[in-house]
This record gives structure tokens, C-alpha cells and sequence, in this order.
């Protein structure tokens, strides 16, 4: 992918379109709001979802978020343990056998992990940065005037 990323169309509907280009008038709007955690999580991970659940915006996160919303639990319960790990041993350790001083590799998991939580937070709108581009409208049906609103073109 070259470039920036596209802004969002919300976005741009928000911001009145100061780049003047085309608004996506057919872009989908994902359905059904994330509640359950997947079966295979460990029971730390499936608190970590519903506290994460219950703190994101009503309306935020859809169905369609599922993947990403694992992906940021267990990027975060991964975190959580070497974070644990590096405390409990140290951010050096002792290799086996030469007992030289190295890097503990927990703290280079808590870094692939901090990343990947990153990555997480500002697709999901989840950092102060990301969650002021974002608005969320009550749903409700159209009337036939803001469906004629929607048909117009800029």
C-alpha cells in the first residue's frame, strides 16, 4: 500500500470534506455488537474482553471486530505475563552454562507485544489520538427525507 491511509468516510462526513474527495456512499456498515469472549480463551483472557467490552463506546465494536478484538486480548494478556516475568526475574538475567548477563526474553516479548497493542488501540479508536476522530450516532431508521438527503451527491 503506498501513501497515507485513506480517512475515513466518517470522517470525512464529520469534517465537512476538506479534501473534496469522493465519499464512499456504498461502503458497508457492519452489523451486531461484540458481547461473548471466543471459546478458546483462558480465563484471564475472558476478563480482559469483557472489561475491554464494557469500557469501548456503545456501538464501537461490531461483529466485523471480532479478530481484531482477540488479537488486541491476547497481544494484551501476553504483555500482562512477560511484564509479570520481567518483574519477578529481572530485565537481565544470566545465560545458562556462561552465566554472561544478557537481555531477559521476556522483555523482547513485552516489546513485540506493546507493538502489536499499539497497532490494536488505533484501529480500534481505543487512544485519546484515535478516539477524538470518532463519532458515533444513535441507529435508527431513516425517514424518506434523510433518505433523499443520503442520494445527494456532492
Amino acid at each position: 500500500m503506498r501513501g497515507r491511509k485513506p480517512t475515513p468516510t466518517f470522517l470525512k462526513l464529520i469534517t465537512g470534506n476538506p479534501g473534496h474527495r469522493p465519499i464512499n456512499r456504498d461502503e458497508p456498515e457492519p452489523e451486531g455488537d461484540l458481547r461473548d469472549p471466543p471459546d478458546w480463551f483462558t480465563p484471564r483472557q475472558r476478563i480482559l474482553w469483557d472489561q475491554t467490552i464494557r469500557a469501548a463506546p456503545p456501538g464501537l465494536l461490531r461483529l466485523l471486530d471480532a479478530t481484531l478484538l482477540e488479537t488486541f486480548i491476547v497481544a494484551k494478556s501476553l504483555h500482562e505475563d512477560s511484564a509479570k516475568k520481567v518483574a519477578e526475574y529481572g530485565a537481565v538475567i544470566r545465560a545458562p552454562g556462561s552465566g554472561v548477563p544478557m537481555r531477559s526474553p521476556f522483555v523482547g516479548i513485552m516489546n513485540q507485544q506493546a507493538q502489536v497493542l499499539g497497532k490494536c488501540i488505533a484501529e480500534m479508536g481505543f487512544s485519546p489520538t484515535s478516539r477524538s476522530r470518532v463519532k458515533i450516532t444513535a441507529r435508527k431508521k431513516p425517514s424518506p427525507l434523510g433518505k433523499l438527503k443520503a442520494m445527494q451527491i456532492d
